[in-house]
């Protein structure tokens, strides 16, 4: 096994709520001069941007996993991470398919920019990408199975979209076997008030929508390869 620096939840230009400045060379390049070994795209409700990002992950020789922060019909934010660039947009032109059809307004939540590996604006996506979608918390996690990924509760920790914010419990039949952390300092007291997080692989993660709040490399993983289907299954596996 080997140790990787990583930071699983980073936001682009994609999202409404990301910085003009989070292009996909600028967020790998950041990564790759803060020492981070892996990474992952995770925009709200798309993936559209990976295709550039996992470009600019192999110039920059930073692992970039294709991933999103999908909003559940319920608003808990989940990330799912695939293991190809095609699981991904597979996914979603499927998840796109179940998201509210409300227009994006950029003059009140910002630009929701494509880009190519150029760091050229090759788009915009038409719906608002931060509203929640038609798939239920419970639904999500066989869901993204069926695309070869793995989905997990994004900042579990937070006071809003998170899965104890907005359902205040763990669902019974819960089947996720990793959870993400915004900050460790909270780690004990949810693990004592939700004793399913003690099973749980837990990881803490940027959330980064500006470049300077990129994680420097202080959280790793252990990993049989730095190759994506090897760091997913890092992620899967149950604590003994």
């Amino acid at each position: 096994m080997i140790p990787l620096f990583y930071d699983f939840h980073i936001h682009s230009c994609l999202s409404p709520c990301g910085d003009d400045d989070m292009t996909p060379a600028n967020l790998v390049g950041m990564a790759a001069v803060k020492g981070l070994d892996v990474i992952a795209l995770t925009d709200h409700n798309s993936c559209k941007n990976c295709p550039a990002a996992l470009y600019h992950g192999a110039r920059y020789g930073v692992t970039v996993l294709p991933g999103m922060e999908l909003t559940t019909a319920e608003e808990v934010h989940v990330i799912c991470l695939f293991s190809s660039l095609e699981d991904a947009m597979a996914f979603d032109a499927f998840v796109y398919g179940k998201l509210m059809p409300v227009p994006n307004r950029e003059d009140i939540f910002g630009k929701q920019q494509i880009m190519n590996e150029k760091d050229e604006v090759t788009g915009t996506v038409e719906y608002l990408l931060i509203n929640a979608t038609s798939i239920s918390f419970d639904e999500v996690f066989s869901l993204v199975e069926e695309f070869h990924g793995i989905a997990y509760p994004a900042h579990v920790d937070k006071s809003s979209t998170s899965l104890i914010s907005n359902l205040g419990f763990v669902p019974p039949g819960s089947t996720f076997t990793c959870a993400e952390f915004h900050d460790f300092k909270n780690l004990h007291r949810l693990r004592r008030e939700h004793p399913y997080f003690e099973q749980c692989n837990v990881i803490c993660c940027s959330d980064a929508h500006y470049l300077e709040d990129i994680h420097e490399p202080e959280y790793q993983i252990y990993s049989a390869s730095g190759q994506i289907p090897d760091i997913l299954e890092a992620l899967r596996r149950r604590e003994p």
